[in-house]
């Protein structure tokens, strides 16, 4: 587990974006029986009953959701952001999807368990650290739900988890930047993947073994380059927008502000360096977000038919969504918690829908996904 987890404590009422608003909270047959048959108050028994519905394509592992109410909120939560379930009967009473998020449990080369960026919580333990995130062994009691069978495997020559921590430190190595960082990363994934094909262990443990390998970015971050990386971020936005709620109001502002008119280049580079300014360790937060997601999803051993390559550019898209977000939105609206409320929201898209299914068709639809192209993504 990653070595903040056994600090991870849910908020609860305290949460400014709680985890139960506006979000479809669905559970599997097995929940849905087990919230019929609670021995609770006829309080509580009419709210389940009034709040809980068989969805309308009901699959095993999807059976059931909560009905929301008039303002998005959970049916279930009570005015002070505390959860009815567990205020009466504790957490034992919780669905498998309530009691476990933010976190969550692999088990493909022993248990793996971990918290996602969508939670504000979460954010704020990363943000509180200085160090690299680095990874424990400890002996937990949780309840571990079924797990779902993976639909791709990969040839990994018995080395997933180490080959994934070694991409991990790759993007720890803070003696580069964060950009340089990232384009390194595209040399590493690309010789893992070689190695792998040609089922060549020793090639993959001896690039594992070597020193790290710094690897300049193909373009300066000069006024064309800076360009290209915005026009293609606003695309990216737009597609974004029509499909998160969470997002869009952070997004639709952040376009308009970067297409309001004016000099564009001037533009950004004056909300870029305000940006800078007001959140000073933005490489710090950042470096601990994608490493964060890096260990949550597996990368880049995710479960769908993608090679490490489309992976990596799919990464690379998150990083350019947050930067672009978080620079188009500060320039305007700075708060103290503005900062983890906009990367909390765009890792709900993240995290939990198919994001990087649509970046990747995006990339390889405009030809944007490997050479010089993705470097017009870093150097935002």
């Amino acid at each position: 587990m990653p070595d903040y987890y056994p600090r991870f404590a849910c908020k609860m009422g305290a949460c400014r974006e709680a985890c139960c608003v506006g979000w479809p909270i669905a559970f599997s047959l097995e929940d849905y029986f087990h919230l019929s048959t609670l021995d609770c108050s006829p309080a509580l028994r009419d709210i389940i009953d009034r709040g809980v519905r068989i969805a309308l394509e009901p699959r095993p592992e999807r059976y059931a959701e909560v009905v929301p109410r008039y303002d998005g909120d959970c049916s279930l939560r009570l005015p002070d952001g505390r959860c009815s379930l567990q205020a009466e009967l504790g957490e034992d009473a919780l669905t498998d999807v309530c009691c476990l998020y933010p976190r969550g449990i692999r088990c493909d080369e022993g248990y793996e368990i971990s918290c996602a960026n969508s939670c504000e919580a979460v954010l704020e333990l990363l943000f509180e650290k200085e160090a690299p995130i680095s990874f424990i062994k400890k002996t937990l009691t949780v309840r571990i739900p079924p797990a779902a069978a993976r639909k791709v495997t990969f040839e990994t020559l018995h080395h997933a988890r180490e080959l994934r921590l070694w991409f991990i430190r790759q993007l720890q190595q803070r003696q580069y930047s964060l950009p340089e960082r990232l384009k390194a990363l595209e040399s590493c994934v690309c010789r893992a993947e070689a190695a792998l094909e040609s089922r060549d262990e020793q090639a993959l443990l001896a690039m594992m073994a070597a020193p790290y390998r710094p690897a300049a970015l193909r373009k300066n971050a000069d006024q064309k380059s800076l360009l290209a990386g915005i026009e293609k971020a606003e695309r990216l936005l737009k597609l974004v927008d029509e499909r998160s709620p969470s997002v869009s109001r952070y997004g639709e502002q952040a376009l308009a502000y970067f297409t309001g008119g004016g000099d564009v280049y001037a533009r950004y580079l004056e909300a870029k360096n305000r940006f800078e300014k007001l959140v000073p360790k933005w490489e710090l937060y950042y470096e601990h977000m994608l490493v964060n997601h890096m260990f949550f999803s597996e990368f880049p051993l995710q479960d769908r038919p993608e090679s490490f390559h489309d992976e990596y550019a799919a990464l690379c898209v998150i990083y350019t969504l947050l930067r672009f977000l978080c620079i188009g939105w500060l320039a305007q609206h700075y708060t103290e918690n503005a900062f983890t409320d906009i990367c909390a929201a765009a890792f709900r898209l993240i995290d939990h829908t198919d994001f990087e299914h649509y970046a990747l068709y995006l990339l390889k639809k405009t030809g944007m996904n490997g050479g010089d192209s993705l470097d017009e993504w870093i150097v935002l």
